[in-house]
């Protein structure tokens, strides 16, 4: 196992405030590019917990020419059958059966010159090969302060299992 990448993507949890800092990247990033909140937090919440915690699945990955899982909430886990350190070790377009990751790949190219994708639909599939179809989802640039592209998310509640 990488340990530098254990060091850079630490399990989320009390400790490291959910990885508070990466979670304000794609909450900032998705209310920039859609002109809505990520998830709604009260003033005595914290949005890492919030969103990890979540009903919703909430996952990215880095810039990388093969991009690698950097984030993902319990529900990902939980859907996609992954530890967290599985997961941050994982090219993301595993997550979609041979057979879908060209129509993933060019998901993804639209994602990077638009910004964003609202109300996608696709097949993927989980670590134990359970494939499922996501509905609505929304796929986002994450994108720093200084506009720097940092790499992509995606949200979704809907999914049904095939």
């Amino acid at each position: 196992m990488n340990v530098d990448r254990l060091m850079t993507f630490p399990l989320p949890d009390d400790t490291n405030n959910f990885l508070a800092g990466h979670v304000a990247l794609m909450a900032n990033s998705f209310e920039r590019l859609l002109g809505r909140p990520l998830a709604d937090v009260a003033a005595n919440e914290s949005m890492g917990e919030k969103v990890y915690h979540a009903p919703f699945v909430l996952l990215s990955h880095n810039t990388k020419a093969e991009p690698i899982f950097n984030y993902a909430n319990a529900k990902a886990l939980e859907l996609f059958e992954l530890s967290w350190y599985e997961l941050i070790t994982l090219p993301s377009r595993l997550s979609a059966e041979f057979v879908n990751q060209e129509a993933r790949a060019t998901l993804l190219a639209e994602v990077t010159t638009n910004g964003f994708i609202d109300n996608y639909q696709g097949i993927r599939i989980s670590s134990t090969g359970k494939r499922f179809k996501i509905s609505h989802a929304v796929v986002w640039n994450l994108v720093d302060d200084e506009d720097r592209y940092q790499g992509q998310a995606a949200c979704f509640s809907d999914w049904v299992f095939l």
